[in-house]
């Protein structure tokens, strides 16, 4: 046996593919391995995402940053390594893009609602508060 270890870097796939090779599909085939309501949201507008996936290659190109209200796109092969601005209501989220979102639509990421953190009970709140004079 050598002393030599050999370290393979593992390549994320996603169902088999790897992301080379779905980037080299078009969006119809690359369709073929997303999840059924994702597929069919491509299948019946692909011009859609040909589209939005041409807007942002130009604005790449010219190092725009990529800002979109769309947060119902299909995230497709050909987005991956991206840096999305999504609209969450009030500001735009940066997201990159990664393998493990395929499939996913953009709002999915970029959530609208924020956590409640409650502070003290208020004057008039509980029977105690009464004995406070302002």
């Amino acid at each position: 046996m050598s002393d030599e270890v050999v370290v393979k870097s593992k390549e994320k796939k996603y169902r088999g593919k790897t992301l080379e090779e779905l980037k080299a599909m078009d969006t119809k085939e690359a369709a073929k391995y997303l999840t059924a309501r994702s597929r069919r949201s491509l299948l019946r507008h692909p011009e859609f995402s040909d589209k939005f996936i041409k807007m942002c290659e130009e604005k790449n190109s010219r190092n725009k940053k990529i800002r979109t209200h769309l947060r119902d796109v299909v995230v497709v092969p050909k987005m991956v390594g991206m840096t999305i601005g999504v609209h969450d209501g009030k500001s735009f989220q940066n997201i990159l893009i990664t393998i493990e979102m395929l499939g996913h639509r953009l709002g999915e990421f970029a959530q609208t609602r924020k956590r409640v953190a409650h502070s003290g009970a208020g004057i008039g709140a509980t029977k105690g508060s009464k004995a406070i004079k302002k």
